[in-house]
């Protein structure tokens, strides 16, 4: 179990990097509703931001960062390389001009976001040149399952810090867990809060009303004692303060158990060995 009691708090990556355990999430934003929403973030506290450049927002969330007071290296930036770029073979570039649109000269997390068929190895072997270059200090990837991550393991020369998957107590994928464990890859979740949906879940309301917290605050507290980073969306004050109050308290391990029961290998977005984008 994972006895975290700050949101300042980090997870020690494979290769030294510290991460922040709760971060950000600015998928389906505008670049104006993604700075305002990194500020407000920010100001709870937060010090991690989650992008990708098929999001069309790192421009936000690059204003977010020059309008901040807290010093650049206090923060923790990802992004990710996209499908068509990968194709192209294009990774090298695809990162400078995330940096550009960031406006800042490195990022703290680069992931590829989905396993490409035919250019897994291809695509992380140029993630491996920007980690040498000292641009990302660290990569990783996204929606990999362990058969993905086989293919890419068995020719890489540096290990993926982080695997950032869908996962919420309709898809535990509990086998993905254990490997990523096994293999000294830190899972990250999207998709946490399964769109709005743990509010609905009556065995999450119970929890909630048992420990005084919402069905968010259940849910995101979960992932943390998974050992799972958390990104929760959200642009609204209150909702982005909320989710930040997940450090003062911790599930028993019976309840983290009546969770993960609730375990239907369920999907709400696209599956990593079908998608078509």
């Amino acid at each position: 179990m994972n006895t975290l009691t700050s949101i300042g708090d980090r997870v020690d990556l494979n290769n030294g990097t510290r991460m922040p355990w709760l971060g950000l999430g600015v998928y389906q934003m505008t670049d104006e509703e993604t700075r305002q929403a990194c500020l407000l973030a920010l100001d709870a506290g937060y010090r991690s931001l989650d992008t990708a450049s098929v999001y069309k927002n790192e421009a936000g969330v690059g204003q977010a960062l020059r309008e901040t007071d807290i010093p650049r290296e206090d923060l923790f930036v990802t992004t990710k390389l996209w499908n068509d770029d990968q194709r192209a073979g294009r990774t090298m570039s695809a990162f400078q001009e995330s940096l550009d649109r960031l406006e800042t000269d490195y990022v703290d997390l680069y992931l590829v976001h989905w396993p490409v068929r035919g250019h897994i190895v291809g695509t992380w072997k140029a993630m491996e040149d920007i980690l040498a270059s000292g641009r990302a200090k660290a990569i990783g990837v996204s929606n990999f399952l362990p058969h993905h991550l086989d293919e890419l393991l068995v020719a890489a020369e540096v290990v993926p810090a982080i695997n950032q998957v869908e996962f919420h107590p309709h898809l535990v994928q509990p086998n993905l867990l254990s490997y990523c464990k096994a293999q000294g890859i830190v899972v990250e979740a999207w998709s946490p809060l399964m769109q709005g949906q743990v509010a609905s879940e009556k065995t999450i309301a119970a929890l909630a009303e048992k420990y005084g917290k919402t069905p968010a605050q259940i849910v995101l507290r979960w992932d943390l004692q998974h050992g799972v980073v958390t990104i929760p969306k959200s642009t609204r004050k209150s909702r982005i303060e909320e989710n930040a109050g997940i450090f003062d308290f911790e599930l028993s391990e019976e309840d983290m158990g009546v969770l993960n029961d609730l375990d239907e290998t369920r999907r709400l977005g696209p599956d990593p060995d079908t998608f078509a984008f």
